[in-house]
């Protein structure tokens, strides 16, 4: 085989392969355009939340928030002082040690704190139960009453021990790993420096404010202190300054974090009083001797009161209230037992102001007001009138004391012998002439207008709180009660008194509810007779005869009574001078205020004071008044002395009271006399 020819060698080129065509999807945009909705929605309902609180409820919630995380906590102004006349402190302010609890320890703590207080209280020897009622906030549960939790705010320290000693309020100071959240602090509360002057009843005491109270009055806060009574409460506002406040910053939980603001207290004004720091303790001693002396002789004198009145201003110048009570106990929080004392039903209810919040029916006293009611119905003070032992009035028999007759009386001497049956004659007259038992009306009635004119009915407006307003049972007063009493007296008319033990007062009951409720607002002849010598329902305040007995003193002027006569900063310097007020004028015809005023004066001459006043010297020193000696129902008598002097130039009004303690010349006389002891001297 040649080497040309060579064998043939085929290559085989591979075809490019191409791989069949692919069908592409495309893409959907739904999600996309979901997405964006959702992110659409929730931005506009962000946005439109943005503007709700930005702008349309901005102010809103700006106020919200700020009352979230800020507190505002008062700090009280040192209270101003009550003052004598003369000057001398009556009420003062003096340091306490106070222990206090920080409320986050007990926020913080797994039993709320009980066994950290267990051992404050063993640590200062004070009961446990006390110590942790004061850590609870009144009206929660599981709080002691009132005054015995505590009123005061969450956010600052709370007082749980009061006047502790300072030793052993050391120390716990000492000790905080033991104690943690215990502070000491000296706070001022308020002290009576005067031991042998109480006036209790005139000074009032302080407590804590209501919910009620700090919502209606801007400037008061729960932490505030307030008058509860007395002066403490008619000058409130003037006594208690302008608090100090800080505003707090507090976290979720109720805890302070910081102070935010800052304003410090500023002090309240002093009260400068028309009391004389000699007559009121001496008008008190004497007071509470007399009700021994009365108890001695076998009568209850539950009660009594004693005033003495400028006659020239209303100025009270002495006040006294029987049983009074320590209002030292309310400076350190009085406890649950004290308070019991004070309010039970065996107390006595030493609380209350009988000068001016209890009334009495004034017996012989109201004929300072029957004789010139007398007078102008056209009695002749010229004629002499028979007193006989009784008389009968509209079919019953009405008496004088103990039956005594005493012949044919000049006016005058009906006065000084007080003839009870004169009077009882001379109303009698009167309500036949008015029209007996057809007549409704008082508009003409001289006993009922001159009573009115007296100020009887009507509170005197004295500075002082709870004052009650007495009654004058005129006709129109009678059908007012009677219409208000009738249901009650109509269901007794029909059950009768079947408690009453005492048959006799059982049937007396009885047979008043049935003429109650059939005809009581009749103004029968027993009624006028009745009124005629303060009995029956005329009702007076101890204070409401004083400024009677002044007016006819005076010449008819009817002071407003004032206990306060100025007001002072704490350095002395006037800031109100209260200027007496004069409440009315008496229109009497100046023969008949004489011939009142001459029989006053004989009853401590030749009348049923004089045994009183038979050794002080009235020739120096003239004094003219009235006993009186009020009966009721199943009472015993209540003794009652009303006066005024010197009558030359009337300076003072004096008037006392001892319920059932006796006759007013045996018992409240005396009493009397020896106030005017000491004013004559003065």
């Amino acid at each position: 085989m040649s080497a040309s020819r060579r064998p043939q060698v085929r290559v085989r080129v591979p075809r490019p392969q191409t791989s069949p065509p692919v069908a592409r999807r495309r893409r959907s945009v739904r999600p996309l355009w979901a997405l964006v909705a959702v992110a659409l929605l929730l931005g506009t309902v962000l946005a439109g939340r943005l503007v709700d609180l930005q702008v349309v409820n901005h102010q809103q919630l700006a106020g919200q928030a700020a009352q979230v995380n800020t507190r505002v906590v008062t700090e009280p102004a040192l209270r101003g002082r009550i003052l004598t006349s003369d000057g001398t402190a009556l009420v003062t302010n003096a340091p306490t040690t106070v222990v206090t609890i920080d409320p986050t320890t007990l926020l913080e703590s797994d039993d709320e704190g009980r066994a950290l207080i267990e051992d404050v209280a063993a640590e200062l020897d004070l009961p446990v139960e006390s110590l942790w009622g004061r850590t609870r906030l009144c009206g929660t549960q599981g709080a002691p009453p009132v005054p015995s939790c505590f009123s005061g705010s969450p956010y600052q320290p709370i007082p749980i021990a009061f006047d502790a000693d300072p030793v052993a309020a050391l120390a716990i100071l000492e000790r905080p790993e033991r104690f943690p959240g215990i502070a000491v602090d000296t706070r001022p509360v308020r002290d009576y420096p005067q031991v042998s002057l109480n006036a209790a009843h005139v000074l009032g005491y302080l407590g804590r404010p209501t919910r009620q109270e700090v919502e209606a009055q801007e400037e008061l806060s729960a932490e505030d202190l307030v008058g509860r009574a007395g002066l403490e409460a008619s000058y409130d506002s003037v006594l208690r300054g302008t608090p100090g406040r800080s505003t707090l910053s507090v976290d979720p939980r109720g805890v302070v974090t910081g102070q935010l603001d800052h304003s410090d207290p500023v002090s309240g004004h002093d009260v400068v009083t028309h009391l004389d720091a000699e007559v009121q303790p001496a008008v008190e001693r004497i007071l509470a001797n007399t009700v021994r002396r009365s108890r001695a002789g076998g009568w209850p004198a539950p009660s009594a009161a004693a005033l003495v009145l400028d006659v020239r201003t209303g100025g009270v110048v002495a006040s006294a209230s029987y049983p009074t009570y320590d209002p030292q106990i309310w400076t350190t929080g009085v406890t649950q037992e004290e308070y019991d004392g004070l309010t039970g039903a065996d107390s006595g209810n030493p609380l209350l102001n009988r000068t001016i919040g209890e009334t009495f029916p004034p017996a012989s006293t109201f004929k300072a007001i029957s004789l010139p009611a007398a007078l102008a119905s056209g009695v002749d003070p010229e004629e002499s009138y028979p007193c006989p032992g009784a008389v009968s009035i509209g079919g019953r028999r009405f008496t004088n004391y103990e039956s005594t007759a005493h012949g044919s009386l000049t006016v005058q001497r009906i006065m000084e012998v007080s003839c009870d049956t004169v009077f009882y004659t001379w109303a009698y007259d009167e309500w036949r002439e008015q029209g007996g038992l057809e007549q409704d009306s008082d508009l003409t009635d001289p006993w009922v207008l001159t009573s009115e004119q007296f100020g009887l009915g009507q509170t005197t407006g004295i500075d002082l709180p709870g004052e009650a307003a007495g009654v004058v049972p005129g006709r129109e007063w009678k059908r007012a009660y009677w219409e208000a009493t009738r249901e009650e007296s109509c269901a007794r008319a029909e059950s009768g008194y079947p408690e009453e033990s005492d048959p006799d007062r059982r049937e007396f009951l009885e047979l008043l509810a049935q003429e109650n409720c059939v005809d009581g607002w009749q103004y029968r002849p027993g009624d006028a007779a009745n009124f005629s010598i303060g009995q029956g329902d005329v009702a007076v305040t101890p204070l409401q005869l004083a400024v009677v007995y002044a007016a006819i003193a005076n010449g008819g002027t009817l002071w407003e009574p004032q206990v306060v006569d100025e007001i002072r900063t704490g350095s002395g310097e006037l800031v109100e001078d209260v200027v007496p007020v004069p409440a009315g004028e008496v229109q009497l015809d100046p023969e008949a205020l004489q011939i009142v005023r001459d029989g006053l004066a004989g009853v401590n001459t030749n009348g049923t004071g004089s045994p009183a006043f038979a050794t002080f010297d009235l020739d120096r020193y003239p004094v003219a008044g009235k006993t009186g000696s009020a009966e009721s129902f199943g009472q015993r008598a209540t003794a009652w002395y009303a006066s005024y002097g010197p009558t030359t130039e009337p300076e003072y009004a004096v008037v006392v009271v001892i319920e059932q303690g006796g006759i007013g010349g045996d018992i409240a006389a005396p009493a009397a006399r020896q106030i005017w002891d000491l004013l004559a001297e003065q």
